[in-house]
């Protein structure tokens, strides 16, 4: 009986597994930020993951029809400015709300997708964005000011968002590979040209975009392996989660179990519990982005 159970809910056991290594890899980024900047985080994050795409690449071909390149190259470029914010909030702030923030990320999808795409939403749809707008400004609660960290956190899950959206648009033209090595090249190549602008100049306010190189120690060189070998089960085990599940909504909505799985690491790693208002303001975050995956 247990088998059977295990089986038939075989999507939402991968999708779990998938979390807590999602969890572990933004455990392993938050450690690594006590050394380099986020951003050098980002390019070694992204290093390890373009060489096991090339590999994916290499060992199974593909043919594609191509076309829409500055889209692809837009979606690389998007995607990547909202891993160096979100990477930053890693680093700044408890390692739930950053993930929180992150996770806003299908509400400003459902709300480009009606704009662009003149996709529908239900009103249980628009009641569930309503609803997660409500849970960030508990996040951020503007009544004690509103930091540098809360709007590199709003720009996270927007900027993934505006990444994910142009997703839709990529599939017509090109493999899933080919739009994951565009993101991979980005997210090696301009962490370097900003690490590398950042010798010349510093601007406070743009620390999470320039930012100096700091040469990793042999203890960092082993935790940035763990974190792609992490990163690498995290892609993995998502794609098994939607290739098996199911429903693929039910799978998504699983996703959010990493923000539970972040608070708990983050607290044996020494983060402040959020106080009652942010704590409910995550759980609503949770809630809205897990209606409106339902919804598609």
């Amino acid at each position: 009986m247990l088998k059977r159970f295990y089986i038939s809910h075989l999507g939402i056991f991968y999708m779990l597994f998938a979390c807590f290594m999602f969890a572990v890899t933004g455990a392993f980024a938050k450690y690594l930020s006590k050394d380099m900047p986020s951003i050098e985080v980002v390019f070694f994050r992204n290093l390890i993951g373009l060489f096991i795409v090339i590999y994916a690449i290499y060992k199974f071909p593909f043919k594609q029809t191509g076309g829409h390149f500055f889209l692809l190259m837009f979606r690389g470029f998007v995607g990547t400015v909202a891993l160096f914010a979100f990477f930053y909030n890693v680093a700044h702030v408890n390692l739930a709300t950053a993930f929180t923030f992150q996770k806003t990320n299908p509400i400003f999808t459902a709300i480009l997708a009606a704009i662009i795409f003149k996709e529908r939403l239900s009103s249980l749809g628009w009641f569930a964005v309503f609803l997660g707008f409500g849970g960030i400004l508990l996040v951020i609660q503007p009544n004690l000011g509103i930091n540098k960290t809360d709007i590199i956190g709003i720009w996270s899950g927007l900027g993934a968002a505006i990444a994910y959206t142009s997703v839709k648009e990529l599939n017509k033209s090109y493999g899933t590979n080919v739009i994951v090595l565009s993101f991979m090249l980005w997210g090696s190549f301009l962490p370097l040209i900003c690490m590398g602008l950042a010798e010349f100049f510093t601007y406070e306010p743009l620390d999470f975009l320039f930012s100096k190189f700091s040469m990793p120690n042999w203890n960092n060189v082993v935790f940035i392996l763990l974190m792609g070998l992490s990163g690498y089960y995290f892609q993995a085990f998502m794609t098994k989660a939607f290739a098996v599940g199911k429903k693929a909504g039910v799978i998504a909505a699983v996703s959010y179990a990493d923000v539970i799985f972040t608070l708990i690491i983050g607290y044996f790693m020494g983060d402040a519990l959020p106080n009652h208002l942010a704590l409910a303001g995550i759980v609503l975050v949770v809630v809205s982005g897990i209606l409106v995956v339902r919804e598609k």
